[in-house]
């Protein structure tokens, strides 16, 4: 591909990030002090650890900030925030194979900072998760001031399968500085030491039985919408935060080709919207899709439709990874909609499909970039997407190509 493709959508930014424009899976926009806008981008890999960049003007990113990882050991793919805290998770090399000789497992866990002035970010606190069979945090949810969910390992936890270490946790930073274990939950035979036998794992693409999205919303602060890789999706009632306990499982893995990434409910509507995210070139393990359930009953959640993508055939030959990843997930003070879904499909770029009919979704707008300067893959790979309230769409690019600012021209 030579050039951009898109529908709808308009190009108003770029921003290679001074030259660290590999991008994750975290990011959320601070309403700092003097009306200034923030954007705050976490790294796919060391050694950067964040990004802050002014979006007051968001035809004009100006990076502000940018942090190292402790070591190259490590990544903080997920971040989020609220007010001046900002919460970033971290994510080592674990064991059981995974972890090179010589390199430590710490610091796997979570890290608070005060982000009021937003070029000297301060370090306030730190839940540690290190241990043995622990890789640390992948992912966190922080929407309500007081709560981190996330997925993550524990000191005290030995996985009956390496790739099983990450589970649900919530902790309570009421007091930033000494965060607090609340709860957890896994999946029962995940633990050494169950009752229940370990389960099944996948035939063909095993990457592990473990949690991956822990969404909790506040028009239903009793529930947990967990992604659960392999595993499927839960909802979880934290009615108890002590004691979480499963409301609906649903899990297309097999015959799917498995990694439920993402769940986000449509609450008006009764609906799911579910992610699952190509992990392969070359389209090899395709089809990774985003699926639309009925949960008007939460306790039987149904498949009615999945979002329709370009064809594999072309897509899939491009370079690098083409199927769904992350979804714009409605965070508390973003965009909100019930209607229109915002996805990163990798080489596919972000597409916005309309589910007002959930049986028929339609794609509704797109933009692919041309493909990044120095992209290891040959094409680009957007890894992320965030919607502001006004409804400008920051997207990041997984390599090299930084941060794309577009208008939504529907």
């Amino acid at each position: 591909m030579t050039g951009d493709e898109s529908l709808n959508m308009t190009l108003i930014a770029h921003d290679t990030l001074a030259g660290w424009g590999g991008m994750g899976e975290g990011m959320v926009i601070q309403e700092a002090r003097g009306g200034r806008r923030i954007l705050w981008l976490a790294h796919e890999g060391p050694p950067k650890n964040f990004t802050g960049v002014d979006v007051t003007d968001p035809k004009k990113p100006r990076v502000i900030v940018q942090t190292d990882l402790a070591h190259n050991n490590m990544r903080s793919n997920s971040l989020d925030l609220v007010g001046d805290i900002m919460a970033v998770a971290y994510q080592t090399r674990g064991p059981g194979g995974l972890m090179d000789p010589g390199f430590g497992l710490e610091p796997a866990g979570i890290e608070l900072f005060d982000v009021s002035d937003p070029e000297l970010p301060r370090t306030i606190g730190f839940f540690d998760c290190s241990g043995p069979h622990s890789m640390g945090v992948h992912q966190l949810w922080f929407a309500d001031g007081k709560y981190i969910h996330f997925s993550g390992g524990a000191g005290d936890f030995e996985p009956t399968h390496p790739a099983d270490s990450q589970f649900y946790r919530s902790i309570d930073i009421s007091d930033p500085s000494k965060p607090v274990e609340v709860g957890r939950w896994w999946v029962p035979g995940t633990r050494v030491g169950d009752d229940a036998p370990p389960p099944k794992r996948h035939p063909r693409y095993d990457i592990g039985i473990r949690a991956h999205n822990t969404n909790v919303y506040p028009e239903r602060p009793d529930r947990v919408y967990l992604a659960y890789i392999d595993g499927g999706i839960y909802i979880l009632d934290i009615s108890d935060m002590a004691d979480p306990k499963p409301v609906s499982h649903w899990n297309p893995h097999p015959p799917q080709n498995g990694f439920s990434h993402t769940v986000l409910p449509l609450f008006d509507r009764g609906l799911l919207i579910v992610s699952d995210e190509c992990i392969q070139d070359g389209g090899r393990d395709w089809p990774k899709l985003t699926w639309v359930l009925d949960a008007r009953d939460e306790t039987n959640p149904v498949p009615i439709s999945t979002l329709p993508l370009p064809p594999v055939e072309e897509f899939g030959q491009r370079g690098g990874r083409y199927g769904s990843h992350n979804i714009h997930e409605n965070q508390p003070g973003s965009f909100s909609s019930d209607t229109l879904v915002f996805g990163t499909y990798f080489n596919g770029g972000i597409r916005v499909h309309d589910v007002s009919d959930p049986y028929r979704p339609e794609e509704v707008a797109y933009y692919v970039p041309a493909t990044p300067e120095g992209s290891r893959v040959g094409a680009i790979q957007l890894n992320d997407v965030f919607v502001d309230e006004n409804r400008i769409v920051y997207t990041v690019d997984r390599f090299t190509g930084g941060l794309y600012v577009l208008e939504l021209d529907i």
